[in-house]
Order: structure tokens, then C-alpha cells, then sequence
């Protein structure tokens, strides 16, 4: 008999996940300057053992400026790198999982508070907070401070700057990149005609609007080795009349395509504070699917995915390659663990944990064996 879709490998590239289950990248709001703290190193060291195929990290920022929050983890000096490596060396010694990066720039909705204080935007006069940069000088909502409009000069440094902290990635042993163009961050302002309003080359029709995205892409992509994975999150549509839409997202995903990306992780929203979203279980996941029937490329489905058959039903119908969980796993860290004694699966855990396995589930961690005086 078969294993379930949801656990058989994926290749991105060079790069063979265990299952298809994808940690996705998840805020703290918990570093130090951008620095990883010992929050990061119980957050990801609980995921790393969570069975699943690939671990994300949270949007990590390629600048100060770039944070969403003043908490945000960053990797743009040495500081930051070697907290980092601290976090990730600890990880890898007890969990084999591979490890993605999410890199980010925030944009016009940098400079916030966390959720926890509310969220929204820190003026650039408190001790806090800075100007925004952004495609145009828009704000994101009404009465907040409008960001600084990005020139040629602006965008050379924050496209240097992805490629910065992809080096840095690299020589931290990360395997595998996204770059963040979704949720209403930098590089979904570009996309987005709600938020670019530019009339030189990098704004306008859909061409322009999709330059300095691509570049950025180009730029991290030549940083990263041959066989090593580099793809693109974006918010399939605004959910706002006259913005972003899912046609534009295909021609989007058409052009990374030809770049090389190995794959596209499709979301939707963050753009606009107009946006209307119907949400339900799996509610981003046609669009998804839409992405995937016309560009063929390996893509990653997420979205109120939260049961094991949901997410195989996602997989065996051909919606997705791949099912990317972020809420679910922080409320059962044992997801993947779940869902394959569910699903009739097997699932790596520690060695440690092994003892756990449940007696009627003889064979549900792989290599598992226990013996004691």
C-alpha cells in the first residue's frame, strides 16, 4: 500500500524534502535588534522536531528599516548572523529538518507595533518608529504617515541588500529561500496598482510593476548555489476591486518560472485595509490551484488548512504540491505526527521521543527502536 501524498518526498531543485508539509514562516516579534533570542530557540527548536519536511523561518528582514516590528529578526550584520547561527546550530544538532529562509522588507506597513500591542503603525517621531520607504509616497491607511516614495538609488541598496542576507543565509547552512512579495509587503507595493502609483519604469502596466520584484529575485537567486531552492510567496489577489488579481498572479508566477524559481507559495491580502476576504476552510486554496493548472510550477497551498484529510484531499486532487501550515502547527506542534497515525503514515520524531509512539501505531516513527534494562 502506498503512503499518503502528503508524505511522500518533494523535490524543490536539489533539494528532497521527507513529506510535503511545509512550516511557513511565522512572526515572533521576539528578537533583539533583529537579533534571534531564546524565544527563537525554543520556537524553532519545537518545530524542527515536528515531522514536517521543511522548516520556514519567520520574514526575516534585510535591514533595520525593513522590520515590520521593532521585535522583527533581521539578518543584515554580523550581530544578527551570529545570533542566528547560535539558534540554528543548537537546532541542527538534534533535528535533521531543512531549513528555509524567508526574506523580507516590510515596506509602508514597517515601523508597527506588535499584534499583541495592537498593531499599528509607530510615527516616526517616537522612540520606536522610523519613516517608512515605499514605491510611492502612499500611505497604508488613512491618517498614518505616508512612506518616503524609493528611487533608482533606494532600490539598488534594497535589492543589494536581499542579496546581502541571502549570502549570509548561505553561510549559515540554510538550504532553501522565499522571497516575500505577499501580505502588502515591499515587493507586493511594487505588484500592487493600490500601492504603485510610480510613472517611471517600475510602475504602471503590469510589466513595470513586476521589474523590481523579478530583480530581487534574480539577485538572490544568483547568490544561492545551483540545486539550492529559491522561490517567491505572493498574495494571489488584493481582494480589492482594481488591485492585484490572480491573472496577474499567473504572469507573475510565468516570469519567475523562466528565472528559475522552484516554485510559488500562494496566499492572498495584507495590501489594503478595504480588502474583503470571505474566509473558510482552505479559502486561499483555489487560487492555488489556479496557479498551479496554468504555469505548472511546483506550488505550495496555504490558508485555514488545519486536518490531515483536508490537506491530502488538497494534494490528491491536484490543487497543490505542497501544504504550508503556520497557526495549525503552533497549536499542535505534533501536527505532522497527528496526521500521519491518521493517515496510516510513518513520521521521523527524536530518538528521545520515541517512547511515545502509541502502542496500536507500531510502525508510526520511522527507525524507531527502544530497548532498556
Amino acid at each position: 500500500m502506498s503512503s499518503p501524498l502528503l508524505f511522500q518526498p518533494l523535490r524543490l531543485d536539489g533539494l528532497e524534502l521527507e513529506n510535503r508539509i511545509i512550516i511557513a514562516p511565522m512572526c515572533q516579534y521576539s528578537a533583539r535588534d533583529g537579533e534571534a533570542t531564546d524565544w527563537h530557540m525554543m520556537h524553532l527548536g519545537q518545530l524542527a522536531i515536528s515531522g514536517a519536511g521543511l522548516l520556514t523561518l519567520e520574514a526575516t528582514a534585510v535591514s533595520p528599516e525593513a522590520r515590520i516590528t521593532y521585535g522583527d529578526l533581521g539578518l543584515w550584520d554580523d550581530g544578527t548572523e551570529r545570533a542566528l547561527a547560535r539558534v540554528l546550530d543548537a537546532v541542527r544538532d538534534y533535528a535533521p529538518v531543512p531549513v528555509c529562509i524567508q526574506i523580507a522588507h516590510a515596506g509602508r506597513k514597517a515601523s508597527s507595533e506588535p499584534p499583541w500591542r495592537g498593531g499599528q503603525q509607530v510615527r516616526p517621531d517616537s522612540p520606536r518608529g522610523w519613516l517608512t520607504e515605499a514605491p510611492s509616497a502612499l500611505a497604508h491607511a488613512e491618517g498614518e504617515v505616508a512612506p518616503r516614495a524609493l528611487d533608482r538609488e533606494d532600490m539598488k541598496r534594497i535589492r543589494d541588500g536581499f542579496a546581502a542576507t541571502a549570502r549570509r543565509a548561505v553561510r549559515l547552512g540554510i538550504e532553501a529561500a522565499e522571497i516575500h512579495a505577499a501580505h502588502g509587503y515591499l515587493l507586493h507595493q511594487f505588484l500592487s496598482p493600490l500601492a504603485n502609483r510610480r510613472t517611471d519604469a517600475y510602475g504602471g502596466s503590469l510589466e513595470n510593476r513586476m521589474r523590481f520584484p523579478l530583480e530581487v529575485f534574480d539577485a538572490v537567486r544568483e547568490v544561492f548555489p545551483g540545486g539550492s531552492p529559491v522561490w517567491v510567496r505572493v498574495s494571489a489577489t488584493d481582494w480589492v476591486e482594481d488591485g492585484w488579481e490572480v491573472e496577474q498572479t499567473i504572469a507573475f508566477a510565468e516570469a519567475l518560472k523562466a528565472r528559475g524559481a522552484a516554485a510559488i507559495h500562494v496566499s492572498t491580502g495584507g495590501v489594503s485595509p478595504r480588502q474583503k476576504i470571505a474566509i473558510g476552510p482552505g479559502y486561499q486554496v483555489p487560487f492555488a490551484e489556479r496557479v498551479r493548472a496554468a504555469t505548472d510550477l511546483v506550488t505550495i497551498a496555504v490558508g485555514l488548512i488545519t486536518e490531515a484529510r483536508q490537506a491530502e484531499s488538497i494534494l490528491i486532487e491536484g490543487k497543490a504540491d505542497a501544504i504550508s501550515l503556520a497557526r495549525a502547527v503552533l497549536y499542535d506542534p505534533r501536527w505532522p505526527w497527528h496526521a500521519a497515525a491518521e493517515l496510516g503514515a510513518q513520521v521521523r520524531a527524536p530518538k528521545q521521543y520515541w517512547r511515545s509512539q502509541p502502542h496500536h501505531l507500531k510502525d508510526l516513527f520511522k527507525e524507531a527502536s527502544f530497548g532498556q534494562r
